[in-house]
């Protein structure tokens, strides 16, 4: 039970705004490592003092150094006599969050333990670059096995249809938001000019026609036909 609450961790949302000093106890006393039948219980039963404790004999509950409104820390003691105590374990509260703090042998276990798999992985590995020969003694040798070694680029994940989906409504959103300027192409002077030129043709053959059915139907005219017809035509040509 004891190695249990190393790795769990307690709290009230509702409490945490209004915690001190005075009511840190209390809070404690909601959470899963609190001993029901120890002293401080039978004291808030009995509607005593908390400075009653020291003349009870058995577990009790004690706030030893606070740092509001941040840190409480709290030692679970056994009490022998009013000048005895043995601690026992100790609690620490940061930020309303209630832990179990570690004692001294599993600190040091721990560490130990985390020493001892890190030595071992590295000695498997050198162990595998060590050569032996009777002329030359121990060496290391890296090079042999150098492009074995190389990391490989792990596969790169998919992505789902979810992001797929969501990825496209977010650019068609963008699209709809900020639409792509296209600039047109300037025709419009070479149109008009075409359509000018054209217009001009068109009148000055009307003219011709015109000025060439005058010159045939006037019977006063003595210039043969032929002659005007081909004056008309240079005129026109010019």
């Amino acid at each position: 039970m004891a190695d249990e609450e190393l790795g769990i961790s307690w709290h009230d949302s509702s409490w945490i705004p209004l915690l001190n000093t005075g009511n840190i106890l209390d809070y404690f006393g909601r959470s899963k490592f609190y001993d029901r039948t120890c002293n401080n219980e039978v004291i808030k039963m009995q509607r005593q003092s908390i400075e009653q404790l020291v003349n009870l004999t058995g577990i009790e509950y004690k706030l030893v150094h606070v740092q509001p409104p941040i840190l409480y820390i709290i030692r679970k003691q056994y009490r022998q006599n009013s000048e005895s105590v043995t601690p026992m374990a100790h609690y620490y509260v940061i930020g309303g969050i209630i832990y179990k703090a570690p004692d001294v042998c599993t600190l040091v276990n721990s560490r130990m333990m985390n020493t001892t798999f890190s030595l071992n992985e590295a000695l498997n590995k050198a162990i595998k670059h060590a050569r032996y020969h009777p002329s030359k003694g121990y060496w290391w040798h890296f090079t042999e096995q150098k492009g074995q070694e190389e990391d490989v680029e792990p596969p790169k994940e998919q992505a789902s249809w979810f992001q797929r989906q969501r990825v496209d409504l977010l650019l068609g959103e963008l699209a709809r938001q900020y639409p792509m300027k296209v600039s047109q192409p300037a025709v419009t002077l070479k149109t008009e000019t075409s359509q000018s030129v054209s217009l001009v043709k068109s009148e000055d053959i009307k003219d011709v026609k015109v000025s060439l059915k005058r010159e045939l139907t006037d019977p006063s005219s003595t210039t043969q036909p032929s002659a005007k017809v081909s004056r008309i035509k240079t005129e026109a040509g010019s």
